[in-house]
């Protein structure tokens, strides 16, 4: 009698919102891949706010047909615990051994819906729950007091029901086990974001027609930031540096979002609002990526710049550091600081006079610009291709199934 097959590992993946961003990606090419090397998956999103980009159709795209649960996009608040009814009623439907969210909201009404299946409904049968901070809300979000209580939640939710805890980077996982005392050290996992750098060949011609439809002329050095409107990406940093930089380059930004009008009020002649666009002819385009926020996980739009062969400048925070490695100078220049580090150049967060310096130094640095590039091109290639980020995650799954069952 031939033995039976194995029974997959059945994977239930939880996020908030499929809005356009490196987690929404990351979470369809995990769904999309898994089922291949002997996974059931599921996953679960809530609805696109309006003023946000929905990436339903990139999901769909890639054969994944999500399950959505309206509420689980707000904000936490009392009306949640619906939120957390359903999720509980599907996990003892699907009957997960892994229970994997992603984002704040749904890392916490997944996992205190988990609380109920883990030890109420599925008592004799291990199910373990694995959380992703793809960035973090414990600073430049929110006011004192709504941060205090979502730290308070991520400190119990990491002690009562998390089993490992994924960071992207070591910066961002000095932040959070360290700064912020979320987790104990050996429930900390650094697995590196992963993107389809087969998604990033560019048509060619593409960024020549894009610009042309913007009105850029072909001799013109174009500064470019992709990205959601949003304040935590602190679009007005950018702004205030392409007033000062004036005529030495034409700064677009890519990108929508609620914050978009006010936005165009403060906006200097030289910067040009050009929407959505294909990413592909969004990085042959530009000369050089600039990325302005607050608070950053890993960058999916740094990598995808750098991927393409463009130099890229950013403010110093997250993950970002991790993925422009280690400074090898720091420049002075008439009171303003920057770093060039091995693959792009920093400035402190909100630094309007280093960001400008830096980028001041990268416009007429063509030897810089060449070196930075290739330099991070190399990096992406090596580091960051969605086959690692598969192939790290199927490992972890599997260390965590044998473990349960062992």
């Amino acid at each position: 009698m031939m033995p039976a097959p194995p029974q997959p590992i059945r994977v239930l993946r939880l996020i908030a919102r499929l809005n356009v961003g490196g987690p929404a990606r990351h979470v369809v090419w995990l769904s999309e891949a898994l089922p291949a090397h002997g996974f059931e998956t599921l996953l679960v999103t809530g609805t696109v706010p309006a003023g946000e980009e929905d990436m339903s159709a990139f999901a769909a795209a890639h054969g994944v047909t999500p399950v959505v649960i309206p509420s689980m996009s707000r904000e936490l608040s009392p009306r949640d615990l619906s939120t957390i009814w359903q999720l509980w009623r599907l996990m003892v439907r699907f009957r997960p051994d892994i229970v994997h969210t992603h984002t704040a909201k749904a890392g916490a009404v997944g996992r205190i819906a988990g609380l109920l299946y883990r030890f109420v409904s599925r008592p004799s049968q291990q199910c373990s729950f694995v959380h992703t901070y793809h960035g973090h809300v414990f600073h430049s979000y929110y006011g004192s007091w709504k941060t205090h209580l979502f730290l308070t939640i991520e400190r119990m939710l990491a002690r009562l029901n998390t089993d490992r805890i994924i960071v992207l980077g070591e910066q961002q996982l000095r932040e959070i086990r360290d700064t912020f005392r979320v987790g104990r050290p050996d429930q900390f996992v650094v697995l590196p974001l992963g993107i389809d750098l087969g998604e990033l060949d560019a048509e060619p011609g593409s960024g020549d027609v894009l610009r042309a439809q913007l009105g850029i002329e072909a001799s013109e050095t174009v500064v470019g930031i992709a990205g959601r409107l949003t304040a935590i990406k602190n679009h007005d940093l950018f702004l205030r540096v392409a007033a000062r930089l004036g005529n030495a380059a034409r700064f677009v930004i890519y990108g929508d979002g609620g914050g978009r009008a006010a936005l165009e009020q403060r906006a200097a002649g030289n910067v040009v609002f050009a929407g959505t666009r294909p990413a592909t002819a969004i990085y042959d385009s530009l000369d050089i990526a600039a990325l302005t926020s607050r608070n950053e996980g890993t960058p999916l739009a740094l990598i995808e710049a750098m991927a393409c062969g463009r130099p890229v400048i950013s403010t110093a925070v997250g993950g970002v550091v991790d993925l422009l490695g280690d400074v090898e100078k720091r420049v002075s220049d008439n009171g303003a600081t920057f770093e060039i580090r091995e693959r792009g150049i920093t400035a402190a967060s909100g630094d309007e006079l280093g960001f400008a310096a830096g980028l001041a130094r990268l416009l007429r640095d063509e030897a810089l610009r060449n070196l930075l590039a290739e330099r991070g091109k190399a990096y992406v290639h090596n580091a960051h291709s969605k086959e690692r980020l598969v192939a790290d995650m199927i490992r972890l799954y599997r260390g965590l199934a044998a473990a349960d069952h062992a």
